[in-house]
């Protein structure tokens, strides 16, 4: 049997390449029908998820710890799964206020696979291990192989490549007992059904990776105090919109002015966090910037520290 005979053989048993018999003949449909059948199918993720929600619940505990002690959330895919990666950990910095490094998107093929497709390079676990190790893991980073067949080389090597130096891994596939899924130290396998066009991974597959990404890394970031109540309190007010977002936060936590959220924001460098903590607690700006470091950035924390202190 040569490779491609095998590959074909091995695609045949996975959901996500299977045929959906309820849209066999897609053409024959009218557009409102069409798109109500792509609705409905849409709306089968969010219940595939729930299953897997004490998985999910597993890593983002596990995450925190090691992000904790320094370590790094990556995530590495190839095609639209390294899109999605990419894109998550590029929009943690503006919203979380993280360091660019601490969560990290690989996708094969480089940056320029982003906007352009490099297929071929999903097949080369060689290409894998080579930018895993470009990173200089340690055991407190942990990388979360993305794939939605669960079986893509580059992925699957990446994985091995991570475990051997004692990373957390995690295998996010699409169907069930799938190779990186027994490669990774976890498993998280989640089943959306076949697609609304057949083989077409970027569809539900690709909205079930986005959801549960944004899951790890939101709920990631609540679990090291980057939020306060349901706020983002350590975004990074870059352009006029942040700023103005920046001001709506502090006014919402504290009840004070536009003008009194403003001049907080002013004497603590733009820190929402520390104009908070100032407005609420009466602290310097100085003293409320130093109390914040103490308590490792967890606003919830400096505020009852100083209260009690009182």
């Amino acid at each position: 049997m040569d490779k491609y005979t095998a590959l074909r053989d091995e695609l045949a048993t996975l959901t996500t390449e299977s045929s959906n018999p309820a849209w066999e003949d897609l053409a024959s449909l009218s557009t409102i029908d069409l798109v109500t059948a792509m609705n409905h199918e849409d709306t089968q993720v969010p219940l595939a998820i729930a299953k897997a929600l004490p998985v999910i619940t597993e890593i983002i505990d596990q995450v925190a710890v090691r992000m904790r002690r320094g370590g790094r959330l990556i995530y590495i895919g190839a095609g639209t799964p390294g899109r999605l990666g990419v894109l998550d950990a590029s929009e943690c910095p503006p919203t979380f206020g993280t360091d660019p490094g601490q969560v990290v998107g690989v996708i094969a093929g480089g940056d320029s696979a982003i906007k352009s497709a490099a297929e071929n390079i999903e097949d080369s676990a060689s290409a894998g291990q080579t930018d895993i190790q470009a990173l200089s893991l340690t055991a407190d980073d942990t990388v979360i192989g993305i794939s939605a067949s669960g079986r893509t080389p580059y992925v699957l090597s990446a994985l091995e490549t991570a475990k051997a130096v004692g990373a957390l891994t995690v295998g996010f596939a699409c169907n069930q007992g799938s190779p990186i899924g027994a490669t990774a130290a976890i498993a998280l396998e989640i089943e959306v059904g076949p697609e609304f066009l057949t083989g077409s991974t970027r569809l539900k597959a690709g909205t079930c990776q986005k959801l549960v990404l944004n899951m790890i890394s939101t709920l990631t970031m609540v679990r090291l105090g980057k939020t306060y109540r349901n706020l983002m309190v350590d975004l990074r007010a870059n352009n006029e919109k942040l700023r103005a977002r920046s001001e709506r936060t502090v006014m919402r936590a504290t009840g004070v002015s536009a003008i009194e959220a403003a001049a907080a924001l002013e004497s603590v460098d733009g820190s929402v966090k520390a104009a908070i903590l100032v407005l609420l607690t009466g602290l310097p700006a100085e003293q409320a910037i130093d109390t914040l470091a103490r308590r490792d950035g967890f606003l919830q924390a400096a505020i009852t520290e100083t209260q009690e202190a009182r």
